[in-house]
């Protein structure tokens, strides 16, 4: 009944990596280019450092490490996935810093990797960041920039109905 009355909500999502911004349809993999998880865009990562890009909590990390699910205060449910096809090095080359229902800030550290034993073993370092729950998505907004700093560069700016 009031919700007429309700201010629109903004999230800004920080990169969680510094390196080269991809969009979403670069990704060499279908599940991520052609968005059948969700939209968001992707990073070359330049190091092996994961920080979260925003507030909230820590709802899945994979038991390989390779990819790590986020939900915001506000309910918006981020998967950050650590390269193409990794799930394949059972873990190798990875170390995880947080653990499930984590209270997490913009900036926390919450992995490491390796990306050269990640190109080594044959797969690709880059990292999609996708917004898994899209319908409480009104509005995305993608970074038009070509490079991001961990922490620090807004990749996506999310409007919530």
């Amino acid at each position: 009944m009031l919700r007429f009355f309700r201010r629109n909500k903004s999230l800004e999502i920080v990169s969680p990596l510094t390196g080269k911004v991809l969009s979403i349809e670069e990704v060499p993999d279908q599940v991520f280019s052609e968005k059948m998880l969700g939209d968001g865009l992707a990073i070359e990562p330049e190091e092996g450092k994961v920080v979260s890009p925003i507030d909230g909590r820590v709802v899945t990390i994979f038991p390989t490490n390779h990819a790590i699910g986020l939900v915001t205060n506000e309910g918006l449910e981020i998967l950050i996935h650590i390269g193409i096809d990794t799930v394949e090095l059972n873990g190798e080359g990875f170390k995880r810093i947080v653990e499930k229902d984590e209270k997490i800030k913009k900036g926390d550290l919450l992995m490491e990797f390796d990306v050269d034993l990640i190109k080594e073993k044959g797969k690709s370092p880059i990292t999609p960041i996708i917004i898994t729950n899209m319908d409480k998505v009104k509005n995305i907004e993608k970074s038009k920039s070509d490079k991001a700093s961990r922490g620090e560069t807004v990749i996506i700016k999310v409007d919530l109905t």
